[in-house]
């Protein structure tokens, strides 16, 4: 059969699909997320996601080298407090984990990129996202404590803010902040549409922030929503974010594809605990082959037209990555 044109011609051989591949992964694309808690010589491992651990600072310092060892460029830090209570004023205590891990790693690694979470959940003793009243979260009143979180942050010496609490006009309130007081360089991470997702779950235990009485709908977007997302992140480009956040991302690819398109700004999506233990748990059953089904995730969100990736996986695929070389 005298056929013009047979694309497995281009499928033969490891070295030949590799220089045809229209998408392609490398180190550059990946970000680490910690988790900094209180105290020295701690190294707490997270269950449900193996791997993971809390880890007090002595611990994050030796992290951080390995982690820029292998070529990864950033870690995310969220932290877990000794103290909570309602206003989640650990949160921008300049003694507070975070704050002192970011001190340490810019100390040792300087060259690794320090990028930080900001919101409350982790620091409120009711596990939601800001201040409470009449058993909701008060948008207005959160901005002023997102605000000070973020500039203990920047004071500390973090390379990115990222709010995720998706309060309205956080961008805004922590953009006036850091120029107020000299961080105009500082750029913001915005986790610009983050759904209310069941995907979360292994992270609550993670970073201790399971909300004690309802969920957090009234302020997350709801996963059948695409326009939405849109103009969340139209909103926050206006207000001074740098880069925008997809949250999941694995059931958010069009979501990603639609923002990247529409907007051709930097767009993160972050791989979250639940994709990641997901694979975990299938592969460890021998339901899957977990290196595969990991590579070919982290594909398939670069694909998507995301610029970076959070990911619990980046030791794991950086190692990979270099194995390919």
């Amino acid at each position: 059969m005298n056929l013009p044109y047979r694309p497995r011609r281009l499928r033969r051989g490891e070295t030949l699909r590799r220089m045809v591949r229209e998408t392609t992964l490398t180190t550059d694309d990946l970000i680490l997320p910690l988790f900094v808690t209180y105290g020295k010589g701690v190294n707490k491992p997270i269950k449900s996601m193996p791997g993971h651990s809390q880890l007090s600072v002595d611990y994050i310092k030796k992290e951080a080298k390995e982690i820029r060892s292998l070529g990864i460029p950033a870690v995310i830090l969220f932290g877990i407090p000794e103290h909570k209570d309602e206003t989640g004023s650990s949160a921008f205590d300049p003694g507070g984990p975070v704050q002192e891990a970011i001190k340490a790693v810019k100390d040792k690694t300087p060259e690794l990129l320090v990028i930080t979470d900001v919101c409350m959940c982790e620091y409120t003793s009711h596990g939601h996202c800001g201040i409470i009243k009449n058993k909701d979260v008060d948008n207005d009143a959160t901005l002023e404590l997102l605000s000070r979180e973020a500039l203990s942050h920047a004071e500390s010496g973090a390379d990115i803010v990222a709010p995720s609490d998706m309060m309205d006009g956080r961008v805004a309130a922590i953009r006036d902040i850091l120029d107020d007081n000299g961080f105009t360089n500082i750029p913001i991470m915005s986790y610009a549409a983050k759904y209310a997702s069941a995907f979360y779950g292994p992270f609550r235990e993670a970073a201790e922030s399971t909300p004690q009485f309802g969920d957090r709908r009234s302020y997350q977007m709801d996963p059948g929503n695409t326009d939405e997302a849109l103009r969340e992140v139209a909103l926050d480009i206006e207000e001074g974010a740098d880069i925008v956040m997809v949250k999941p991302a694995l059931p958010y690819l069009d979501i990603i594809t639609r923002i990247k398109t529409e907007f051709k700004f930097p767009v993160a999506a972050y791989n979250v605990s639940g994709e990641f233990s997901m694979i975990k748990a299938a592969a460890e059953k021998g339901w899957l082959d977990g290196d595969r089904a990991m590579m070919e995730s982290l594909m398939s969100i670069k694909r998507s037209g995301a610029d970076m990736i959070l990911t619990y996986f980046a030791k794991e695929a950086a190692r990979l990555l270099h194995k390919q070389r």
